[in-house]
Formats: structure tokens, sequence, C-alpha cells
């Protein structure tokens, strides 16, 4: 039977895992079905070296320029071995015994492979000789070098189809380093490796087995000893009797895998909750020691969904109001207010329009509990801690959908702003645009795991696509409107384009649409984003800092200028995108005007050349 190269490959994607790993392959903690009396090699890294977390923080603090993503792959495990045939080509039945040299060269060949792709991203290299057939674990920080940050994706491919392409190629590389010595690939695409060790002795078992076995019924006139000495001189039986042993063996081993699983499930879980414990205990102390000064107006001002007016940087505008600050001092110059106010929690109560609890408790929920102790007077710090314990953090709570004003909000986004009917109304059926009860279009806010923090709100007699207001409540740098768009639902975002305004998003992807019309596919093979990130305070830094492609595509404008240079000191990798009319809703009604010049020209070419045709 021709030996098999076997290449397997797993992620660790957090600390917790990487200790659940390295327990065992390091044998930190007990493996039942590992022989102590054969002792294993570490054929890349010391027996003295760091713990395998150490040098995996080590390596990714000196090779990438950011904090690894919440849900990156800290370090991918890759499993190398042959099937039996090849280290005991004799008798593949004796689990536990090889060919000395047969398993050197298989070591040799296999350290060669990893050293010649990976490099030192290869941090250690564990050859383990205590388990029924000889294997490799390897641990590689997949470390991207063109970007110089971790991507598993791009070293491995991520989840789907171009993970699977990854895979197969990297298991053609591999049967190619091991063909000197005698091993080939396995079938592409085959599943064999992966059927149930029952299920393959069902069928050893079933029907064929027994015809094997008619063939050794008592010949006539055949004494015992005749029939015994025949039986053993059949190597159909020899064969039949290494099969049940092996059966025996993979039963029992699969026996104490079940056994190792479910310890080690349980160390993994203990490991994650002391890393929590731990993340915790470091949060506690941050808060303890961080120094925060009296909270600046023009901060609490952001929070409540005002602007800073560019023409003077003292006014902050938004929800009908014009507030002037100066210092800790404020005053709403809007003509049906003219009040005047002193420190956060009045302006809070102000904007708002929410009690002194209120404030206090929106103000906890928003800048900490320190921030908010900081930003009131010596007498409401005492009243604070007892309002903080009573009052509970405000909730958003999203304006109520009035389905009878829909109609008007419908016809002003597909008759006024023109967007398509189809668009509309799938946004319409998602929950993501709706109509209020003041005949508002209200845009919902999502977080990247779907939960709602806030809504902007449009009329629809507005004419300007800037002219929208934010919801009471509405968290400014916790949710976004976005969609996405190309390549697969499950692939990771890999270009995301900034926006101004929700009109601008479904304008800018309504424009990518139609450049992609006539191309093959019709659909970007990437998957990009479209989100509104009108103010850099709003800019989720650490989701977008390891996206390779970051567009801020803000109006054709002083303003849209000065807040894509505030987006690219954040993000070094963003590139700015001007749109060729004021703004992107702007430039797709052009677009609409000149299709529809475009269809004309024929009717009114045709009419006069019936005219001339009457004279």
């Amino acid at each position: 039977m021709v030996a098999l190269a076997i290449l397997r490959i797993a992620k660790l994607k957090s600390f917790g895992n990487l200790g659940a790993s390295e327990a065992h392959t390091a044998r930190l903690q007990e493996t039942p079905n590992a022989d102590p009396t054969q002792e294993n090699i570490r054929l890349i890294g010391n027996a003295d070296d760091p713990p395998l977390e150490e040098m995996v923080k080590a390596k990714i603090a000196s090779a990438t320029k950011h904090k690894p993503r919440k849900d990156a792959v800290l370090c991918s495990e890759i499993f190398l071995s042959a099937s039996p045939e090849y280290f005991r080509p004799n008798d593949i039945s004796k689990a536990g015994e090889w060919d000395e040299d047969l398993m050197w060269s298989f070591a040799h060949a296999s350290t060669k492979w990893l050293q010649k792709n990976y490099a030192d991203k290869c941090v250690r290299l564990e050859l383990h000789l205590d388990e029924a057939t000889p294997h490799i674990h390897a641990y590689v920080v997949p470390i991207n070098d063109k970007t110089n940050q971790l991507s598993h994706k791009a070293m491995f491919g991520g989840d789907g189809r171009s993970a699977s392409i990854k895979l197969s190629q990297l298991q053609d590389s591999y049967a190619e380093a091991l063909a000197p010595l005698g091993i080939s690939r396995g079938v592409k695409g085959s599943k064999a490796n992966y059927t149930k060790v029952r299920e393959y002795y069902q069928a050893v078992n079933s029907e064929p087995l027994s015809l094997e076995l008619d063939r050794f019924a008592p010949q006539p006139r055949e004494t015992a000893k005749q029939l015994l000495e025949r039986i053993k001189a059949d190597l159909a039986i020899e064969t039949i009797n290494h099969q049940l042993a092996d059966r025996s063996r993979i039963i029992e081993q699969e026996r104490r895998a079940s056994q190792k699983a479910i310890a080690s499930e349980k160390l993994r879980q203990q490991l994650e909750q002391r890393v929590l414990e731990l993340e915790t205990e470091i949060s506690q102390l941050q808060q303890q020691v961080r120094q925060l000064s009296n909270l600046p107006l023009e901060d609490v001002a952001w929070h409540l969904g005002l602007d800073q007016d560019i023409s003077s940087y003292r006014l902050w505008k938004g929800q009908e109001h014009i507030i002037d600050i100066d210092g800790s001092k404020w005053c709403d110059l809007s003509t049906n207010s003219q009040k005047t106010g002193d420190g956060a929690v009045a302006l809070v109560k102000h904007i708002n329009g929410c009690n002194f609890r209120e404030a206090i408790a929106w103000l906890n929920d928003q800048f900490g509990e320190e921030g908010m102790q900081r930003a009131v007077t010596h007498y409401a710090r005492q009243q604070a801690q007892n309002v903080v314990q009573d009052e509970p953090a405000p909730q958003f709570v999203p304006p109520v959908p009035d389905k009878s004003n829909w109609h008007l909000v419908h016809d002003y986004l597909t008759k006024k702003r023109r967007l398509p009917t189809e668009l509309v109304q799938e946004l319409y059926q998602r929950g993501l645009v709706y109509a209020d009860n003041q005949q508002n279009t209200v845009f919902l806010l999502k977080n990247l795991n779907g939960e709602t923090k806030g809504a902007l709100l449009q009329g629809i007699t507005e004419d300007n696509n800037t002219d929208f207001g934010y919801a009471t409540g509405t968290k400014r740098n916790q949710g976004w409107f976005y969609l996405q768009w190309g390549g697969q639902p499950t692939d990771e975002i890999q270009k995301v384009v900034l926006l101004k305004s929700p009109l601008d998003v479904l304008s800018y992807a309504m424009l990518e649409v139609e450049r992609h019309q006539g191309v093959p596919g019709g659909v970007p093979q990437q998957r990009i984003m479209y989100m509104t990130v009108d103010s850099p305070k709003s800019l989720p830094v650490e989701l977008l800092h390891d996206i390779p492609d970051v567009v801020c595509a803000y109006n054709n404008d002083a303003a849209g200028d000065a807040t894509a240079r505030a987006v690219r000191e954040l993000l070094p990798q963003a590139t700015r995108m001007r749109p060729k009319a004021q703004d992107w809703h702007e430039e797709w009604l052009t677009r609409l005007r000149w299709q529809e010049k475009e269809r004309q020209q024929p009717q009114q070419q045709q009419q006069r050349q019936q005219r001339e045709l009457e004279l």
C-alpha cells in the first residue's frame, strides 16, 4: 500500500487555546495515549525556552505595528505525519514501532519544508515519538509580510473555498517535499481520512469477511489437524487477524482520545476563565490609576449628538440647538431657547430633557465613574454615588415606527432622492430604515454584532443631504449605518469605504453596482463595507486598523478634506477619494440625469426626422 502524506492546520485564537495546545504537545499534562518510556524531540527550540505564549507574544511585538484584533488568529498549529505504511512497511499493525532511518528521513524532510515556507515564523517544532505513529506539531505565527500584521487568512486562507484552495496547495507542496521518500499525496478532495473507525470496521466485518470465512469450512474427509494446518498456511487468515488486531487497537485509542478530549476541554475552560479574571483585574487597576480632569464640554456636546461649526469653533449645532461653549459655561443661542448653564450636568439635562439623576447616569455610562465624578461639583459627587447605584444605565430606545407614514418616507427616498425601489424596500424589510410619527426617515445605527446603538433622523422635506440629526440616547462612537457587498457573506472584510451620511452610503453603493455592470460576475471578489463615520471621534480604529484598504470618501469640500486628514492620522493605510459633485448623493443624481439625457437623444432625433418628412 502506498504511504500518504498527512497535513492538518488548527487556529489558536486566544492565549488560552495556545496554552492548552502547549500542555499537550510539550507533555505538561498527563497524556493517556502516550508511552511515558519514549522521549519526544524538540526540533526547533530548546528545552529551556520560555513558555510558548511568551514566544508568540514576542514574535508578534517584533513583527507587527498594531495590537492584534480581538478575533485574530494568534498562532497556527500545523500537524504533519505520514500513514503507518511508511514508518513500518513490513507490518503496519505493530503500533508504536517504526524503522529508525525512515523516521529520521521524514523528520528532516518535514523540518526543511517548514523552514523553507515559514522561516523564523515557526517558533517551535515538536517531534512526537510516544504515540502509535511518529508525527510533528509545528507552531507558526501567521504574519503577513506585505502588511506586517497577523493574518491567518493570508497565509492559510479564510473560511470556505479560499481555505480549501490554500490547504490543497499546502498539501501539494508538502507531498512534493516528501516524494523522494516514497510518500505520495492523497486524492484531492477525498474524505477517506475522516471515515469513522466504527464505519470502517462495519464494512470490514460485513458480508465480504463472512464469505472469506466460508473458505475455511472443513472439506470432506478432512481431519481437524489437517484443517488447522491448511488455515495456518492460508495468507488470508493472517490478513484477517491483522484487521482484528488493528480494530482493537484503534477502538482503545478512540477511548483514550475521548478521555483526553474531556480533560483538555476542562483545562481550556479553566485557562480561559483565568484569562478573563486577569483581564478584569488589569482593567480595574487601569481605571484606578487613570487620572481624568474635568470633562471638556466639547466632548460632552459631541456625545450628545452635536457637531462643531466650522465657521466658529465655539458653536456646536444639532437637534435644533446652537450651543456656544466658553470653558465650563455654555449658552443655547437658538431662537426658541436662549438658555445658559454651567457644567456638563446642566448641559446634559438641557439637551436630553432629563432630570439630575438621569444626567448623572448618562455621564457615568458615557465617560465612566471617575469622569462623571470629576464633572460635577463637590456637593454633587456625594449624591452621585447613590444615584449610580439606583439609576440603571440608560439604554437607547429607537424611535417608534409609524407604518402610516412609511409611504411618505418611501416616496421621499425613491422619488425625491431617486434611490431604487428594490433597495429601499429591502432596507425597510430588514428594519434598517423606517418612518417615525414625525414623518422622519429613521436610519438605524448598529455595531458590527448587529446591536442597535442609535439612529439618524432625516426629515422628508430636507433638501440638504447632510441635514440630519441624532435620536436622543444615540452612542455615536458605537454604532454606524452600513452595508456589505461583494465576495461571500462569510468572507472577512477587505475594504471599508467611510462616508458622511446614510444617503451617501446608499448612493455610493449604487454607483459601485453600476460600475460593475458588464463585468464578468457583476460583483467584486473582495468583501466591501460602506459605513457612515461622520467624525474621527466615531471612527472604530480597533476594528479598522487591520483592514488593508480604507477609503475616505467624504464630501468634496474643506470639511471633507479635514475629516479625511484626521482619519489618515489614525489609519495610515487610508486613502482619499472625492466625488466630482458636492457629495456622493449629488453624484448619483447627476448620473441618473445623464442617463435620462442619453435615453432622450434618440427620441428627439426621431422626432426631428419625422418633422422633416412632413415638410
